[in-house]
């Protein structure tokens, strides 16, 4: 083997072949998020053309294969022979980086995606993707198959209108997850309508028949409301917008008798996470107007204090937009804006509108004044709170909480603590540590729901108190005022019961962690325990097992070598070939769950997939409709084949439409025989049809004989079988627990296994905690109502 380096040795990447090489330098990652980072950047140039004011309308299309149309009416990428490159600019935007109509500042004032990565990127991480432009009166399309051109551009047609429609498919070979989430797009749409006043968002889900439409005139006003909707609010919304050195400014503002600050900022539509120059200037200019109003208004004196950003912000709901020529966003995942120019424009313009809506308007501002007032008096209370936690904290470890049961090691590094719930589960969890480098803090009841609370009571509560000053690292709504590297463990594992009222003291213990100590999460060191959740016992053998899977894993394991299947033509199959069986089976009835989920009744399924061949995309070219209809018919089901016009794409799409006995109707689109639930369904079933022939078994158990007609059937009788002669508990409570099973299983560093919890999209888990643990009760029923039916273990 050469070890020589050498002219040879560089490698150089043609074209997109780097970001297929190194994808997670481009998108951020290659999990869920990058895989809707690719749609974000679609849709991206769709904005941009609507920023520009040549384009109202917007249509999103999920379908069956997972693949994504995006469509607008917008002007449509130039279609002319680029004159230094010499191929069509389509082309050249497609497929070179750093390629794109906004490096000029002449086709677009503003735009989102300056890294001039964009759709050449989806482009190369997609296994096909097929770009339709109408421009000029023609219609004109080009398809590309993992970023490299298939055939040139051409044009298809006469157009009556303009725009652009861009298909893709990401690549199941370099996507972890690939399924795009409704909500989660919803979500991101519904945000840019808002932003956009006056453009329509149509986002349809062909997977699951979901669509919402959005259009929002009133714009960053509305989303206020939205934003406020469930809560008491405090005066009208305070708006303001203006224009400088081609910077357009927009906020909107509206106080509220929550505790909680909601601050959402923009840089040309993007969310910017981590906030920068427009929010530093925003906080400024808002903290100075009120005080200024205080200094110079009537105020009663009660009213009279000099207050802090804290103070001001306290119970605020505002948007911030800004939309600047020349973004400089910190970092590929743009979360924050670097621009210095931003924050003497937005401050300039916030506290220009803040002083004249109070002058206008005196009751209102004396209502917010009345508000802030008490929060600095809340903030004072909470000082004293926090001093006298520091103060019992600061003498020594003679100071740590009564109940802790602290570690032997003074090195954090190899040191743990345990947050237990219960005195029961706390007592098991003390015998069975290891003293040396395990410290066990019981906690009694559930703890405060910080979401809900305002400091000072949150620092009032004994069991917070007590976890504040076991971690050691100090308290504060400021990042200053704690020091993370005091930290007296570096794994905090929060160990609770696995029952309902475990599950919500950990979501409580996961809250005060998210809103008090973020950099706990982000530096790896909080974490969950997982605890078997059963105990298979038979004689003096027991086994503690994970959870689901695993226990019937572990029962198919024990009836291995006492049972046997026979086929219809005599094949015996047992052993290790039985359970690989029996595993392709138990595979496919995930499938079947996944097909239900989008709406296809089992029957219909079963049909699908028992068909003769593999159904292709293409099926109806080159096979005769009547023979599928007769096929489907013979099974029950009436089918009618219709072709629709695609407008935006200018092409035909086939639909099939089910109907079975009763009557019942399903429409497919031809698009969901090349998705994975249909392709690996029909080959696991092919599997099991070349291997038996007709599912007729006779299954030898023991002694015993038994007939057996269907391969869900053959799995459940064995699963039941193997069930006999053992006793298996279900844990609920860790105290069911005694201390040695409770270190052998979940608390031993060779045997354990332990969730490390972390934050993978900051503004996505800000609204899940501000949903699911806020004042709000709508957005909890619409969460609860949507996934109920997704529920996997009920405990009533």
């Amino acid at each position: 083997m050469s070890n020589q380096y050498n002219a040879e040795s560089i490698t150089v990447l043609e074209g997109l072949e780097a970001v297929r090489k190194r994808p997670a330098m481009y998108i951020g990652s290659t999990d869920i998020r990058g895989l809707h980072h690719l749609v974000y950047e679609v849709i991206d140039n769709s904005i941009d053309e609507a920023m520009a004011g040549h384009c109202d309308k917007i249509k999103v299309t999920l379908h069956m294969d997972n693949s994504c149309t995006v469509s607008d009416n917008g002007r449509g990428i130039p279609v002319e022979i680029h004159p230094k490159e010499g191929v069509p600019a389509v082309q050249l935007a497609m497929t070179t980086l750093h390629a794109g109509g906004k490096f000029d500042n002449d086709s677009y004032k503003v735009s989102g995606g300056l890294h001039g990565v964009g759709v050449s990127c989806v482009n190369a991480l997609s296994e096909f993707m097929e770009t339709t432009v109408k421009r000029d009166g023609k219609t004109y399309r080009m398809k590309f198959e993992r970023g490299a051109p298939v055939g040139g551009l051409e044009e298809i047609g006469d157009a009556s209108s303009t725009g652009t429609t861009q298909r893709f498919r990401p690549d199941e070979d370099i996507f972890e997850v690939n399924k795009f989430d409704f909500e989660v797009l919803k979500k991101r749409f519904k945000e840019l309508a808002y932003l956009n006043s006056g453009l329509t968002i149509e986002f349809k889900d062909e997977r699951s028949d979901e669509h919402e439409s959005f259009r929002f005139d009133g714009g960053i006003i509305e989303y206020v409301e939205n934003l406020n909707a469930s809560q008491t609010t405090i005066g009208d919304i305070i708006f303001g917008q203006g224009e400088a050195e081609n910077i357009i400014v927009e906020f909107a503002i509206q106080y509220t008798t929550a505790y909680k600050e909601n601050t959402y900022t923009f840089a040309n539509n993007i969310r910017t996470v981590e906030g920068g120059t427009h929010l530093a200037g925003f906080k400024t200019a808002l903290t100075r107007a009120i005080n200024n109003y205080i200094t110079n208004a009537d105020l009663p004196k009660k009213l009279i204090k000099r207050l802090s950003g804290e103070d001001v912000r306290e119970g605020l709901t505002a948007v911030i937009s800004v939309k600047l020529p020349d973004p400089q966003f910190e970092g590929q995942t743009k979360t924050k804006l670097g621009n210095s120019e931003a924050t003497g424009l937005v401050s300039g313009l916030v506290y220009e509108k803040l002083n004249t809506f109070f002058e206008e308007n005196p009751k209102e501002a004396r209502a917010i004044i009345e508000k802030v007032v008490d929060a600095a008096r809340a903030r004072e209370a909470a000082r004293k709170a926090r001093d006298l936690v520091r103060r019992k904290g600061a003498l020594s470890d003679n100071s740590l909480p009564g109940k802790l049961a602290d570690c032997q090691s003074k090195d954090p590094s190899l040191s743990e603590l345990f947050i237990v719930e219960g005195d029961s589960a706390g007592g098991s969890a003390k015998q069975g540590r290891d003293p040396k480098h395990q410290a066990i803090l019981p906690l009694r009841g559930k703890i405060l729901n910080v979401e809900k609370t305002r400091f000072d009571k949150m620092l009032s509560n004994k069991e917070i108190r007590a976890l504040i000053t076991a971690m050691g690292i100090g308290i504060g709504t400021e990042d200053d005022e704690k020091d993370y590297d005091k930290l007296r463990y570096h794994k905090v594992v929060i160990m609770t019961d696995a029952d309902v009222d475990g599950s919500h003291i950990r979501t409580l213990l996961l809250t005060f962690f998210y809103r008090q100590y973020e950099e706990l999460i982000t530096r790896g060191h909080l974490y969950i325990a997982q605890p078997p959740l059963f105990r298979a016992h038979r004689g003096k053998f027991e086994r503690f097992i994970k959870d689901e899977p695993d226990l019937e894993t572990f029962l198919l394991e024990q009836v291995r070598d006492s049972l046997s299947l026979v086929t219809k033509s005599g094949r015996t199959v047992e052993g290790e070939p039985l359970i690989a069986t029996l595993n392709t089976i138990r595979f496919l009835k995930e499938k079947y769950e996944e097909a239900a989920n989008m709406g296809i009744e089992e029957e219909l399924f079963s049909a699908l997939i028992y068909f003769p061949e593999r159904i292709q995309y293409t099926h109806f070219e080159t096979h005769d409709p009547a023979e599928f209809k007769a096929a489907f018919e013979a099974r029950g089901f009436k089918v009618d084949i219709i072709t629709e016009h695609d407008y935006e794409a200018e092409k035909e799409r086939t639909y099939i439409v089910f109907e079975n006995e009763n009557g019942h109707r399903y429409r497919m689109a031809m698009e969901f025989f090349h998705s994975k639930v249909y392709k690996r369904s029909f080959q696991a079933m092919s599997e099991l049809r070349e291997a038996f022939g007709e599912f007729e078994f006779t299954l030898h158990i023991k002694n015993e004989v038994r007939e057996v007609a269907d391969i869900f059937a053959v799995y459940n009788t064995i699963i039941e079988e193997a069930h006999r002669g053992w006793q298996i508990q279900r844990y609920k409570g860790l105290g069911e627990m005694n201390p040695d099973q409770l270190w052998e299983t979940t608390m031993l560093p060779e045997k354990r296994t332990m969730l490390q919890v972390s934050i993978e999209d900051a503004a996505a888990a800000d609204a899940i905690f501000t949903d699911l643990m806020g004042d709000e009760v709508e957005p909890r029923r619409q969460f609860i109502e949507k996934n109920a039916l997704s529920v996997q273990e009920l405990d009533i």
